[in-house]
Parts: structure tokens; sequence; C-alpha cells
């Protein structure tokens, strides 16, 4: 019988094609690249910081779920920005039960009765958890603004507002970073016509994001705006130039690990037990009518 605990030839063989698999999804999520310029780092460079800077990802998550941590990341930016894009790929190799994606829909009429950061409050993180705000409170003051969902005397409130909420957040320990993600209307633009030609990308492509080109400038006085009056010593904005995705994860996710120091957490062996055995056990086969037809 053999030892359960001791790698066998074809063990190796599986680790290789599970890790072949694994990267195969990375160079799927690629595709969407093709269009980038001669500035981008070659696909091999690219590839080989991605998962460099990937583990270091986990490095941290062990960290702060070590250390009890409680970290905050917003991303913001114009339609079309890549900010999904970088989120995939922080979160593409940790535990969804430590790291989190809240990307909040519509708020309801019950929830727009709500005092404002009501909402967002309700998805912040406990110890040993990162939330990652796929936009964030920030709508108020970007498209909630320029599409008429509010007042400018809501506008003016939130504006008086955040500063404290966020200098409160950081007091009580939460790690908050702010991420705006930068791009030139004429790559907007580019992205947008690519959107509307690609028939798997077309859901991404709302009515009000179409709305947003033709408001171009009226995101930008509204975004200059937000950014010099919520860019504050303990939660400052830091700006992604992101014409080029590629660059633009590599920088963002370089950038976020810079800011929270962690180390290496000792983890004890792992070992696999043997599997117990009865000689009375026989495993039922399965109906045939229960099997997924092997189509592939």
């Amino acid at each position: 019988m053999r030892d359960d605990n001791r790698p066998q030839a074809s063990d190796f063989e599986a680790i290789r094609r599970e890790l072949a698999d694994s990267y195969d999804e990375e160079l799927e999520l690629s595709f969407d690249e093709d269009h980038d310029d001669g500035d981008a780092p070659p696909r091999r460079v690219y590839f080989r910081e991605l998962l460099r800077l990937q583990h270091e990802l986990v490095r941290l998550q062990d960290w702060v779920k070590n250390e009890g941590l409680r970290v905050v990341v917003i991303f913001e930016g114009r339609d079309s920005a890549g900010k999904g894009g970088v989120i995939k790929r922080i979160t593409q190799r940790l535990n969804p039960r430590i790291c989190r994606v809240a990307a909040l829909p519509a708020p309801s009429e019950r929830e727009r009765s709500q005092w404002y950061f009501q909402r967002y409050v309700a998805h912040l993180p406990a110890a040993g958890e990162i939330l990652l705000f796929d936009r964030s409170w920030y709508n108020r003051a970007g498209v909630e603004r320029v599409m008429g969902f509010c007042t400018e005397a809501e506008v003016e409130e939130f504006f008086r507002s955040v500063p404290e909420f966020e200098r409160m957040l950081v007091r009580s320990g939460i790690v908050l970073l702010k991420y705006w993600f930068s791009i030139t209307d004429a790559e907007q633009a580019l992205r947008f016509r690519m959107r509307i030609a690609d028939p798997l990308k077309q859901w991404k492509l709302s009515p009000m994001d179409v709305e947003s080109r033709r408001r171009w400038e009226d995101y930008t006085r509204a975004k200059e705006d937000m950014l010099a009056r919520t860019h504050i010593p303990e939660a400052p904005w830091w700006v992604v130039e992101a014409d080029n995705k590629r660059r633009a994860r590599l920088n963002c996710i370089s950038h976020l690990l810079e800011q929270i120091p962690y180390d290496t957490v000792k983890h004890p062996p792992v070992v696999l037990p043997d599997r117990v055995r009865h000689a009375d056990y026989l495993r039922a086969p399965i109906p045939r009518e229960m099997i997924v037809p092997s189509r592939y």
C-alpha cells in the first residue's frame, strides 16, 4: 500500500498541470490588452512581475490575518479606466474570506433616506480582513454630482463630512488607501469603441457610461474638485496613470504593497494524514443520468 504522504511522479505532473492551467487563466484575462501601445511591458516581463507581486500579496494577506489588521482600498476613476482589471489581479490568488470586493449597486429608496455613509459602513472589514471598494462613497462627488442625482447642497455636505469620516476610520485603526485611475479622453473613447464591437464586453456599457462620454469635461471638473478637497494627510489620494493597462496594474499593486509594512508569517508544516480505510466500505456508483455529458 502506498504512503499517501510520499509524493509520486504522477503527483508532480498533476501539480505542473494545475500551475499551467492557473497561468492560462491569467493569459485569458489579458486578451483585452492587445491594443496596448509599444510602451507596454513585454508579456513575459508583465507575467513574471505580476506573479511576483501576487506572491507578495499572499504574504501581505497572511500578515493582515495574523496581525488582525483592517485594510480598506478605494478604487475610483472614469468608466473603463481599468479599476476592475487591477481588482481582478489583486484578488486572483487571495482567499475571498480575507480579501473581499464591495461593488455596491444604486441605492434603494430606503438607503437614499439613510445617512449617506451608512450603507458603506456596513461593508467595512473586521480584524484580519481586506476590503476593496470598486467605487465607493466618492460616487457622490462624481457620478451623482455630474448626473444630477443629488443637489449641490448635498455635495457640499459630503465635502464637509468625508474628511472627518475618513479621519475617524483611520483613528479607529483602519488602513485606508485611495487610488484614482486616470486615463485620457482618447483612451477612454478607444476602450468604449472596443466594448461596442465586442459582444462579450457590451454588458459593460450602461446608458450611464455612454452619457459619461458626452460629459467628459463635467466629470473632469468634478474629479479635480474632489481630489483637491478630499486629499488629506490621513488618507491621501494616489493617482495611477492608466492609459497602459499592464503598467497600471503592476504600478498600483507594487505601490499598495509598499503602503503596509508586512513580513513573512511562519506556518507549521502541513502533513497529510494517512487516509482511514475500512475493509467493508465500497464506493457506490454514480447513476449515469446524474453525470454531466462529456462534450469536450
